[in-house]
């Protein structure tokens, strides 16, 4: 049975504050400490980025997903051994039920890495995009929408740093030059073309932090302790959340939140989206020494056995795509699989 869901308890955060005064970047600091650490997951508004470009790219999501069918699927993900591209409503699980959403993943647009034998086999997830020629303006708003992003993300994993008492860069060395960024624009039809209302299931977010752009249809929930939180969109705001680089960096101090998406009602969808900022792949996660304060509190790192955490960036970003998107698997990492793995028929497949 669900556990019940609650009126949304999430905090609301202004990053105006940081910029402020002395006495008011304190202030933020410690309450994005407190928010990080006890549910994960805030508003955020005052962020900086412009409104009417944000309406403008939820236009053009809209127009993506309104192709022909042919057109999306030409650039579907199993083309590509970087998983990048398209993917069809249903054909992702998360602990074995399907998430009832279609996308289209876009990565930092960086050539195909040269990779020789004997190189990690995450050196393969570095190349292009792929991008449908039926909208070619697509491309430059979500590369735009990428780098604008891409420095707000690195502003709050600044943040979180000093919120840890820590020096502002301590994090510089394992993201500065080639972050790994990932834009995902989604979609969740209605449920009356679904199969139960799980729109993406319950999971966390591996990297530094997410930002998340929703529309205008609620369905996003947090977990929360004594039930799931609604967190329905609030106009000129995003949603943040920790991921679990931070979680494992502070030994478990802040705190990567169990979250999902259920479907809209019939008759309605849901858009949203989303930019994930993780650290280099050729990095390691440090662990970070805390104020003895903080870590009387560091209660260590969530263990999951269906989904063990590797402080090694690439492996662990490695083993979620392996997970997520089997047919990209088999295709293109086939020397990666087991047997049974390979017997396995092709079709969707789970993130755990």
């Amino acid at each position: 049975m669900n556990a019940p869901v609650k009126p949304s308890t999430l905090p609301v955060l202004d990053f105006r504050e940081f910029d402020g005064t002395a006495e008011s970047r304190a202030a933020f600091l410690e309450k994005l400490r407190v928010a990080a650490r006890e549910s994960g997951f805030f508003y955020l508004v005052g962020h900086g980025i412009d409104q009417e470009f944000l309406t403008d790219l939820f236009a053009l999501s809209r127009r993506f997903f309104d192709l022909p069918e042919a057109e999306k699927l030409a650039v579907e993900m199993v083309n590509s051994p970087h998983f990048r591209g398209y993917t069809r409503v249903g054909w992702e699980h998360t602990r074995g039920e399907r998430d009832w959403r279609e996308q289209l993943d876009v990565g930092a647009e960086r050539e195909k890495a040269n990779t020789k034998p004997g190189d990690p086999a995450w050196t393969r997830l570095q190349g292009p995009n792929q991008w449908p020629s039926a909208l070619p303006e697509l491309k430059p708003a979500i590369l735009r929408w990428q780098q604008e992003a891409t420095a707000l993300a690195v502003r709050l994993t600044r943040a979180f740093a000093e919120s840890l008492r820590q020096k502002a860069g301590v994090f510089e060395p394992i993201y500065a030059e080639r972050p790994n960024q990932l834009v995902k624009i989604i979609r969740y039809p209605g449920r009356h073309a679904t199969e139960s209302e799980q729109g993406v299931g319950a999971h966390k977010d591996s990297g530094f932090v997410t930002i998340l752009l929703q529309h205008q249809q609620s369905g996003l929930q947090v977990e929360g302790p004594n039930g799931w939180i609604d967190a329905p969109p609030l106009p000129g705001s995003f949603i943040i959340n920790v991921g679990e680089l931070l979680e494992m960096a502070s030994n478990g101090y802040l705190k990567a939140t169990v979250h999902r998406v259920i479907t809209p009602p019939a008759g309605s969808d849901r858009l949203s989206i989303a930019f994930f900022l993780g650290a280099r792949l050729d990095s390691t996660v440090p662990v970070l020494t805390l104020a003895p304060d903080l870590a009387a509190e560091a209660k260590g790192v969530a263990q999951d056995p269906l989904n063990p955490l590797f402080r090694d960036v690439g492996k662990n970003y490695l083993k979620g795509r392996l997970r997520s998107h089997p047919d990209v698997a088999r295709r293109h990492y086939a020397d990666l699989l087991s047997a049974e793995e390979l017997a396995k028929p092709a079709g969707p497949g789970s993130a755990y």
